[in-house]
């Protein structure tokens, strides 16, 4: 039997099949089902349409045979079958599909009748990524000639007419032996067979049949004595591997919540339920289906950089990618799930996207749902919510500060605080609807706990007016308030802010008196604190308490600490970023009489001994490290005497 020549560029065409188009070599079990996958479609596309072609569709399936002994692999399916000349165009001339054409003679309507995988035809070719030969026996549906292909790789195939007794292909691959970097006998194993075909081809809407190994025990014997001890024995039975009918296609009135929380369990190897479950569908110009889950607690890796954020993709049932990042905006990286869609344009090994404009579409449209379901879920079960938030809010703020608030509008509506009013976490919007008439600015306060939020003296004047305070309690609070800056029209204002408070003519008349009045002691304390101070001033924001430390431009003393842990947690240090520190005095205290009383009584000493402990309390109130603890409880000392 002459040996022919493959139509296309042949041996080198087909070395960029086997070791360059696919990255793993498992996919060849995908592409080849696929395929069979494809000719049982055709048959049942073609029974609706012409009454000489009778299949059942109850009949239609795909097996999978394993056999160590003769070392091959066959993928049977009772589809359409390929007559003598289909079988030379399709498989002698590498990249043309025979799916791809028979969607092309389609009609409009039609297409979208018959979901058919193939669009290249190179897929058939991965075969020889573990096969060094590979024999089709094929039949077309209404014929009674099959024929048989036969190629061991570049150097060519035969085509022969043969004996085949029901309509349908047969791709028999004879597995290449193991090497040193290889195992190829894994291909051999029904265990490793069975968990390919749950990864990649779960989801073919027809039953892949496969004979496999059961332990089972076998019946007691009717005449067995008391001291019967049970037998075993091995029993191979046929079964269908596959689950055909994802539960994502299902509607969600017909599954139980339990379907979908075992569904998450056994897909994304998470020993509790998920949080929330969400589906969502669209048909238009992309038509996708989606199936979602919010975990209940934050992934032991959530933080680390080996986290890999994505959903699973298919495409009508098939999986593409196991992790596509480019569906999931940052913000949301903790939702795990799937995404199905017809409509993705594949890259010729189906295993990534040749543009990304169906991928944009579908990411917008999750994005919006995701987001929906979370205020929905604050407002119906706020118990539940809060145990999502404590999971992933640090996550939503990180995101609202992330890429210069690019998503706080998206975010601002899911962030929670504790405040001043109640003993519960708030929203914004909660905070806005609870605002006091005349109250035109949301407070802020940021502290290490709420305690000690509540008992700062920047926060008394507010408190006395019955005004509700966000306490901030995390790093990366202040940076939050920044980068949303105004909620609902209404901005957002630390306690600390000079202009917190509006101020009539006459009080600020009284506090410039006061200013003048005190300047100099004013001079004097920033004569003895030099550079560690940019001003001291007469505070506007004190009510009783003598003194607090403020900052003056862009950067706070928060942001302040927070840059200088950065700096202490990295090898490489990029220097102290330190906010221009403002000391500010009460001239109605104690302590500030005290100071003046030493200054007018000309004892310089004890009044710079003042300032330095009025400069150190103003630390420990703000937070901020003392640079030498011994020196400073000497001096309080050294004042009692």
């Amino acid at each position: 039997m002459a040996k022919k020549q493959f139509k296309a560029e042949s041996k080198r065409l087909m070395d960029l099949m086997i070791n360059s188009i696919y990255t793993h070599k498992e996919i060849f079990l995908r592409e080849i089902i696929s395929n069979a996958s494809d000719a049982i479609d055709k048959l049942a596309y073609l029974s609706l349409t012409d009454d000489t072609v009778k299949a059942k569709r109850a009949d239609l399936r795909i097996t999978v045979a394993p056999d160590k002994d003769a070392r091959t692999l066959t993928v049977s399916d009772n589809g359409v079958g390929m007559s003598g000349d289909e079988l030379e165009q399709n498989l002698g001339t590498i990249a043309r599909s025979g799916s791809l054409q028979f969607k092309a003679d389609m009609g409009a309507d039609e297409k979208s009748a018959a979901d058919i995988i193939g669009q290249f035809g190179v897929g058939f070719y991965s075969a020889f990524m573990v096969a060094d030969e590979v024999t089709v026996v094929t039949r077309r549906h209404g014929e009674e000639t099959a024929h048989r292909w036969q190629s061991a790789g570049a150097d060519g195939y035969t085509v022969a007419e043969c004996e085949k007794d029901e309509p349908g292909t047969d791709v028999i691959m004879h597995i290449k032996p193991d090497t040193e970097d290889e195992n190829y006998s894994e291909y051999l194993e029904t265990g490793r067979l069975q968990s390919l075909i749950k990864k990649y081809s779960d989801y073919i809407r027809h039953p892949i049949r496969m004979e496999v190994e059961d332990y089972r025990q076998k019946e007691k014997p009717e005449d067995a004595g008391d001291d019967y001890k049970p037998e075993w024995e091995t029993v191979v039975e046929e079964k269908t591997i596959n689950s055909m009918v994802p539960l994502w296609q299902r509607p969600r009135s017909k599954v139980e919540q339990e379907e979908y929380d075992r569904f998450y369990q056994e897909k994304f190897g998470d020993w509790q339920a998920p949080l929330a479950t969400v589906t969502t569908s669209s048909e238009g110009t992309v038509t996708f289906k989606a199936l979602l889950f919010v975990p209940s607690a934050t992934p032991y890796d959530f933080y680390t950089r080996e986290y890999e954020k994505g959903l699973q993709l298919y495409s009508s049932g098939v999986l593409i990618m196991d992790k596509c990042a480019d569906l999931l905006p940052d913000c949301f990286r903790f939702v795990k799930g799937v995404v199905d869609s017809p409509d993705f344009s594949l890259n010729i090994s189906r295993e990534m996207l040749q543009h990304d404009r169906q991928l944009k579409i579908i990411a917008t449209a999750l994005e919006k749902k995701i987001k929906n379901e979370l205020v929905k879920l604050m407002k119906d079960d706020r118990e539940k919510y809060e145990k999502f938030w404590s999971a992933f809010g640090r996550q939503l703020k990180y995101s609202v500060v992330d890429n210069y608030g690019s998503k706080k509008e998206l975010l601002q509506d899911l962030l929670l605080f504790t405040t001043s009013k109640e003993s519960k976490l708030a929203s914004l919007a909660e905070y806005v609807e609870r605002m006091a008439e005349g109250q035109e600015f949301i407070y802020y306060v940021c502290a290490d706990s709420a305690a000690q939020a509540a008992r700062l003296p920047q926060v008394e004047r507010i408190a006395d007016k019955g005004w509700e305070i966000l306490y901030l309690t995390e790093e990366v609070d202040e940076f939050v308030m920044q980068a949303l800056a105004e909620v609902s029209g209404k901005k957002l204002k630390s306690v600390s802010d000079p202009d917190a408070l509006p101020e009539t003519d006459e009080e600020k008349a009284e506090q410039e008196k006061q200013a003048e009045e005190s300047k100099s002691v004013l001079d004097f304390v920033k004569e003895t604190l030099g550079e560690r101070i940019k001003e001291a001033r007469v505070s506007k924001i004190l009510k009783t308490a003598p003194v607090c430390m403020t900052a003056d431009g862009p950067m706070s003393l928060e942001m302040e600490k927070y840059f200088a842990k950065m700096e202490g947690a990295s090898s490489s240090p990029m220097g102290a970023m330190k906010a221009e520190r403002v000391l500010e005095l009460n001239p109605a205290s104690a302590p500030f009489a005290a100071l003046k009383a030493a200054l007018d009584a000309d004892d310089r000493d004890r009044a710079a001994k003042y300032v330095e402990v009025l400069y150190h309390q103003a630390l420990l109130i703000a937070g901020l490290p003392i640079d030498d603890p011994a020196a400073y409880t000497e001096l309080v000392c050294s004042l009692m005497n």
